[in-house]
C-alpha cells in the first residue's frame, strides 16, 4: 500500500505544477536557446524536469498519483494556457507516460538511476515527437526539444546520485 508521506506529495505537487508552468512558458516565451545553437519552445527546461519529478513522485507514491497528476495539469494547462497547447500537452504526457511506465518498471530492480535514465530517453522521445506535431505540426525543434530535456535529465540524475552517494557515506561513516 502506497503511503502519502509530505516528501512524496510535495514531488507530486512539483511535478503538476511543471504541466501548467511548461505550456504557459511557451505561450508568453516562445523559443529559447538551449546550446549547440539550438532552440526549442520555453517550456522544454520544465518538462525535462517534469519526467524526473514523475519518476519520483511514482517511487513515493505509485502510478495512480501520477496519473492522477497528468489530469490535474491537464485541467490546469486548460484553464491557464492556449488550448491546442494544453490538447498537444496531454496527449504527449499520457503516451510518454505510459512508454515510461513499459521502460521504468522492468529497469527499477536495476536501479533507481538506471530506471530513471532509460526510461526518461524514451519518454522525452516520444514527448517530443508527439507534443511537436500536435502544437506546430513541425519538427523543426526537435533537436533542442531534445537537447534541452536531456540536460535536465542529466542535471537531475547528477543531482539524485550526488544525494544518494551522500546518504550512503553517511551511512558508513
Amino acid at each position: 500500500m502506497t503511503r502519502f508521506t509530505p516528501a512524496g506529495l510535495t514531488v507530486l505537487a512539483a511535478y503538476i505544477a511543471t504541466i501548467p508552468a511548461a505550456n504557459l512558458a511557451v505561450t508568453h516565451l516562445g523559443a529559447v536557446p538551449v546550446g549547440f545553437g539550438q532552440v526549442a519552445p520555453a517550456g522544454v527546461y520544465l518538462v525535462g524536469l517534469a519526467l524526473v519529478l514523475r519518476d519520483l513522485a511514482r517511487e513515493a507514491l505509485g502510478r495512480g498519483a501520477i496519473l492522477a497528476a497528468i489530469a490535474v495539469g491537464t485541467v490546469l494547462s486548460f484553464l491557464l494556457a492556449d488550448p491546442q497547447l494544453a490538447v498537444a500537452s496531454a496527449a504527449a504526457f499520457a503516451v510518454a507516460e505510459t512508454l515510461d511506465f513499459a521502460v521504468y518498471e522492468p529497469l527499477r530492480q536495476r536501479g533507481l538511476l538506471v530506471a530513471m535514465l532509460a526510461s526518461n530517453v524514451v519518454g522525452l522521445l516520444a514527448d517530443s515527437l508527439l507534443f511537436l506535431h500536435l502544437a506546430f505540426d513541425s519538427f523543426t525543434y526537435l533537436p533542442g526539444q531534445i537537447l534541452g530535456k536531456t540536460w535536465m535529465t542529466l542535471g537531475a540524475v547528477a543531482v539524485i546520485a550526488l544525494i544518494q552517494w551522500r546518504r550512503t557515506r553517511t551511512v558508513t561513516a
